[in-house]
């Protein structure tokens, strides 16, 4: 679905007296031709401004661009259900040679029984086919648990799937933030509570090449911090790490999966998500003394 943005600068006057300017301010807006009128009330929505007056908009410009969850806007409180689900895949595909990282071997597919060599075990005319995969547990998309980062933690199998499927979501829209690190400010504006919280970098774009890892987009501590005091339920991202990776304490993971928090790195898609309303499900099989396995995450739109 095709959604919009309008960008403008505008002044307000206050009946009690005093203004406030702005310049080059987003609000996610319902549709291309939205008037003037709309984008004011939709910007004063946003801010939540009390005792706001006259509102003058000018250099007016809508644009297509993915909606970010303006307060009071059109997606604040997700897209209308219009009956049967749509489900986005959200995980890489996995295949043969594939690089996550680079510093990690790509998976190997194999056969362990052809379908022409089953053909001498079963009857005329019934045929099979096993594969055999080999490959390091960070492979593609996958969820950490926290036995990835702590011996005494739980593995893969103590995760109960209340906490891995259909969990809200929230997307926090990071592609044009022109910064790296994603601090508490940047996070603060969203309640998370309860919420899988879908860090949308754009990284993702570069994913099976050497430049994903380059000026890679991270979590930092106190914006792990703050989802934690906040409630999270879980945090993805579509980077190479949730970490900044030149840091070896990798405060991230330590922070979340010290409390618990499922983590799921190298997402992709999320720009198909809205802001708010979807739900996010990645499950991994249930491997004991494994931390970390791919999954196949996915969101269902309501």
């Amino acid at each position: 679905m095709t959604t919009y943005r309008a960008r403008f600068d505008a002044a307000v006057t206050f009946t009690n007296g005093g203004g406030l300017q702005v310049q080059g301010f987003f609000v996610d807006v319902p549709s291309a031709d939205a008037t003037a009128a709309t984008v004011g009330d939709l910007f004063l929505d946003s801010l939540g401004l009390l005792m706001a007056g006259d509102v003058a908009l000018t250099n007016l410009e809508i644009v297509e661009a993915p909606h970010k969850g303006t307060r009071g806007g059109p997606s604040a409180d997700g897209t209308p259900s219009s009956g049967r689900p749509q489900y986005v895949e959200l995980n890489h595909v996995i295949r043969e040679g594939m690089i996550t990282l680079p510093n990690l071997p790509g998976p190997e597919l194999s056969k362990h029984l052809t379908r022409e060599a089953s053909r001498g075990v079963y009857a005329p005319g019934t045929e099979f086919e096993i594969g055999r995969i080999s490959m390091v547990a960070n492979t593609g998309t996958y969820l950490d648990s926290p036995f990835h980062r702590y011996p005494d933690g739980h593995d893969l199998t103590g995760y109960p799937l209340d906490r891995l499927v259909d969990v809200p979501a929230i997307v926090v829209r990071l592609d044009d933030s022109g910064r790296l690190g994603i601090d508490a400010k940047a996070l603060t504006p969203y309640d998370v509570q309860g919420k899988a919280v879908l860090l949308q970098t754009g990284d993702d774009a570069r994913f099976d090449t050497p430049q994903y890892v380059e000026n890679a987009h991270f979590l930092t501590r106190d914006g792990a911090e703050l989802l934690i005091r906040k409630g999270a339920a879980l945090v993805g991202i579509d980077a190479a790490n949730i970490d900044d990776m030149t840091d070896g304490s990798r405060p991230a993971h330590t922070l979340l999966l010290g409390a618990g928090i499922p983590i799921v790195e190298h997402l992709t898609s999320l720009a198909q998500l809205p802001p708010a309303g979807a739900t996010f499900t990645a499950t991994p099989p249930r491997v004991e003394d494994f931390g970390t396995f791919p999954v196949r995450a996915f969101a269902r739109l309501p």
